[in-house]
């Protein structure tokens, strides 16, 4: 197929339709409302369901209950909208359903504003809802990422009975490019044996996620825990950037690695061995590929729209080998290429240490700088 000039947020909606969504509930929230919009109307064409639900909770508790029949069902919403859902996502963990989940970031704490951020890294990455379980999340930096990660995150959500989360920042989800859809996927017609599709002829059946016998709650999260196993063991993901003679490495992840590579070939055009390390799977996290690098480079710089959320997952990878420094623009401000590059200066040309902490001392950095 032709490419086309798509919006981020047209982008993964067509996407999700075209791997054969089912059902989508969603609530409008800037910077994602398009993607409702246009599921309002395609959804609608095809014959498929389609509702705006009265708030983000019944949204996710609509799409809990679509997904028991083993359907192919998603929502999208924005940083609070997603923190209010983060109940519904638990139990949806707990009942061990497939469902897919577009989380486009924007600033915050609180309300914040609709500009775009990374904020939402440790709600997301590290669990959010209450109890053991691990969504898988995906991270794509451009719009055709963004498409291919939306049709994946379906197989992968049924292939592990996981939730699946795709975490991009406002920018991405307003941003247009040139890009290719997939061909459309026919809705599916064989439905896994534990969908809820009717009873007729054969045993009832029932999902929940409350287990009052602690030992049966006890194996339903030690089932849960082997399957995570097996997806930390088959779907680490990361793209690397001129590591192979790099002294000296820079990582982010989605719009923040992006805009960190075009800083890293600044940096190469300068004479600076530097490299880029973009996780395209945030979690599982890629921790050895950070374990190898910080064999090999003098020093590392992270790189995000937040005060340093990823960072936190790269230090506990190099475990204290070498230096690892922090970047950040918060509140919905992009950093831009030269900042990064001039932190790549930095990075090379000053006395680096393992000591303290580089949140802190980037904080002192960034206050000179915006006052």
């Amino acid at each position: 197929m032709a490419r086309e000039l798509l919006k981020g947020n047209h982008a993964f909606a067509e996407a999700a339709v075209r791997a054969g969504l089912e059902a989508y509930f969603g609530y409008p929230i800037t910077p994602q409302t398009e993607a409702l919009e246009w599921m309002s109307s395609r959804m609608f064409e095809l014959g498929r369901a389609f509702v705006q639900a009265e708030s983000e909770l019944a949204a996710i508790n609509m799409v809990y209950g679509a997904a028991c029949t083993g359907a192919r069902v998603m929502s999208s919403s924005s940083s609070p909208g997603i923190s209010l859902m983060m109940e519904g996502i638990s139990y949806i963990a707990g009942t061990e359903l497939p469902i897919v989940l577009a989380d486009v970031m924007r600033g915050g704490p609180g309300l914040g504003n609709i500009a775009p951020a990374q904020a939402d890294y440790n709600q997301i990455v590290h669990g959010g809802g209450h109890g053991d379980y691990h969504p898988i999340v995906l991270a794509p930096a451009t719009v055709q990422e963004l498409i291919d990660m939306t049709v994946e995150a379906f197989d992968l959500a049924e292939k592990y009975r996981s939730v699946v989360i795709v975490l991009l920042d406002g920018s991405l989800g307003q941003m247009m490019e040139p890009a290719e859809l997939p061909e459309m996927r026919p809705i599916k017609t064989n439905y896994p044996d534990w969908a809820t599709r009717g009873a007729m002829g054969r045993e009832r059946r029932f999902h929940t996620s409350i287990y009052m016998d602690p030992p049966l709650l006890e194996k339903t999260d030690i089932r849960i825990m082997k399957r995570w196993q097996e997806v930390e063991k088959n779907e680490t993901r990361y793209l690397e950037y001129y590591m192979d003679d790099a002294e000296f490495a820079v990582t982010g992840f989605g719009t923040s690695g992006r805009i960190a590579l075009s800083a890293v070939r600044m940096a190469r055009e300068a004479g600076i061995k530097v490299g880029l390390i973009r996780p395209t799977v945030l979690n599982p996290f890629p921790y050895k590929i950070f374990e190898e690098a910080s064999k090999r480079v003098e020093s590392m710089l992270v790189v995000e729209m937040n005060a340093g959320q990823m960072l936190d997952d790269v230090r506990n990878a190099v475990q204290g080998r070498i230096p690892v420094e922090f970047f950040g623009r918060m509140g919905g401000i992009i950093p831009l290429p030269d900042e990064v590059f001039g932190e790549i200066k930095r990075l090379v040309n000053e006395p680096q240490t393992t000591d303290g902490s580089p949140r802190e001392r980037w904080l002192q950095r960034l206050s000179a700088m915006v006052n």
